[in-house]
């Protein structure tokens, strides 16, 4: 390439383009390299400089200084200590002639520049659009594939919407205006894209932001969205003034600001609830109308027992298993709905085994601890913390008392390291499928502690938990499975 057409296209391109004039530079250099790759050996490392005043260029090559004795060596990509008078590791660098191009590598040096270009223009484009990640915008329909609508969000942007990530049912023509998240999403290989999504939790939010001007103002706060797109959400809010409704302020006057939210939806239908920090409580008003008998919280597997009558059984629980899977995902524990006569089952069950428990760790008569256990305690951790006046009314001796909570202490104390124990040993077989820390946490947070349970999860299923591709989803899922089958 002449120095004056290098030039010419610099100045052009970055005229069309609106790009700085060092990126068109920067994407001819990697064109130029990539062309005159062809003259050297494929592991030849090239590398090209171009004046940016001249325009005129020099093309380099690097070896690595490295030892000759070395089974590795590599005469194209590495070169002695004598022969470069310098250290192992150092680069080498030495000025090449620069090739001559003909047709073909003038083609490939043209199609790895205008590569180069589409990829510095397209970053550009996003990063103009960074602050509005998660925003909603709007658009109209540029083109329909098979597998994606393509949308003109601005006159120079374009945003893919894959079908996936529409509401189900919805079919949308060319010139079509249509309103959704804007999601900024790493792809390998390609760099960070413009996509957009229908179907997430962020429509909600961003939707009952415009209608409802108290949420603009800070006055209410959506704390947590629950979604099936197309069918049903959960919506939790908060007021930062207590004279202020939130529910009724996100429904509107008869209704108008949730079913402004709803059309653009489909009809979705959307349940408004009070947001409490107290879990057991915010599944109450989450699981409404259904009434809630009792509930049985399991913190560190993060799981309720619900007990509801058999009147309510079906309305809590919705169909399909609709309205306690979309409660569960807005408080972020695991629900169980069981009938009153079934949670009492339990209850027995788990004072039957506790009873046995601490006869035998306390060393103390049955109808002592039968007191213990009807005084509501079903810990060791409750009965050593527990006030010696409560064991008073049975027991007469405060050093048995005292005893007692001793004794009760160390019990926990086993159970706790007993607990450890097994954490590790979780956290050992979930590290042999190549997970790191913050995905094991990810996974052990939703209940997944072992290979067992993960090997029981779907694809689907383990990519909303973790980023995965689903490929690698599909071989970790199986390689779990594999000690099912030896």
């Amino acid at each position: 390439m002449q120095s004056n057409e290098i030039l010419a296209v610099v100045e052009s391109v970055s005229t069309e383009k609106g790009l700085d004039k060092d990126v068109i530079f920067e994407a001819i250099e990697i064109a130029i390299a990539s062309a005159s790759q062809r003259h050297f050996h494929e592991d030849a490392d090239l590398y090209v400089n171009i004046n940016r005043e001249t325009g005129e260029y020099t093309t380099h090559r690097n070896w690595v200084v490295f030892d000759e004795t070395d089974k590795e060596f590599h005469h194209e990509t590495h070169i002695t200590k004598d022969d470069s008078d310098m250290e192992l590791g150092e680069i080498f660098s030495k000025q090449q002639d620069n090739v001559k191009f003909g047709r073909i590598e003038t083609q490939a040096a043209r199609q790895v520049m205008l590569q180069k270009v589409r990829e510095a223009e397209r970053k550009k484009i996003v990063e103009q659009f960074r602050s509005q990640h998660n925003k909603l915008v709007s658009g109209s329909v540029k083109r329909v594939t098979r597998d994606n609508i393509i949308v003109d969000i601005t006159h120079e942007a374009e945003a893919l919407l894959p079908r996936d990530r529409l509401m189900p049912g919805e079919i949308y023509k060319i010139n079509d205006r249509i309103r959704a998240i804007l999601q900024i999403v790493e792809v390998e290989g390609r760099g960070p894209q413009l996509l957009l999504n229908r179907s997430c939790p962020e429509m909600i939010t961003e939707l009952f932001s415009i209608e409802v001007p108290e949420i603009n103002e800070d006055v209410i706060e959506i704390r947590g969205v629950a979604r099936d797109a197309g069918s049903r959400s959960k919506i939790a809010v908060k007021t930062n003034d207590g004279r202020i409704d939130p529910v009724g302020a996100c429904v509107g006057m008869r209704g108008s600001r949730v079913q402004a939210v709803s059309s653009e939806l489909g009809n979705e239908r959307i349940d408004i609830i009070i947001y409490d920090d107290n879990p057991a409580q915010l599944v109450i008003n989450a699981l409404s109308p259904a009434k809630v008998e009792s509930i049985v919280m399991d913190e560190d597997s993060r799981s309720m027992d619900i007990a509801v009558n058999e009147d309510n059984l079906a309305l809590a629980i919705g169909s399909r298993g609709q309205n306690i899977r979309l409660a569960s995902k807005l408080v972020g524990w695991d629900l169980n709905i069981i009938s009153n006569e079934e949670a009492e089952a339990k209850v027995k069950v788990d004072e039957t085994e506790f009873l046995a428990k601490i006869v035998d760790s306390l060393n103390i008569k049955q109808d002592i601890a039968e007191k213990i256990i009807s005084s509501g305690f079903l810990t060791f951790d409750d009965i050593a913390y527990a006030d010696n006046n409560i064991f008073k009314e049975f027991i007469d001796n405060e050093d048995e008392i005292n005893r007692i909570k001793s004794d009760s202490e160390d019990a926990a104390l086993l159970e706790a390291m007993g607990a450890i124990t097994e954490e590790e040993d979780n956290v050992e077989s979930l590290t042999d499928l190549n997970l790191d820390e913050d995905n094991i946490a990810k996974l052990a947070n939703k209940g997944i502690k072992n290979k067992d349970d993960l090997a029981e999860l779907s694809i689907d299923e383990l990519q909303e938990i973790i980023d995965i591709s689903e490929d690698n989803a599909s071989k970790m899922i199986m390689k779990a499975r594999e000690h099912w089958f030896n």
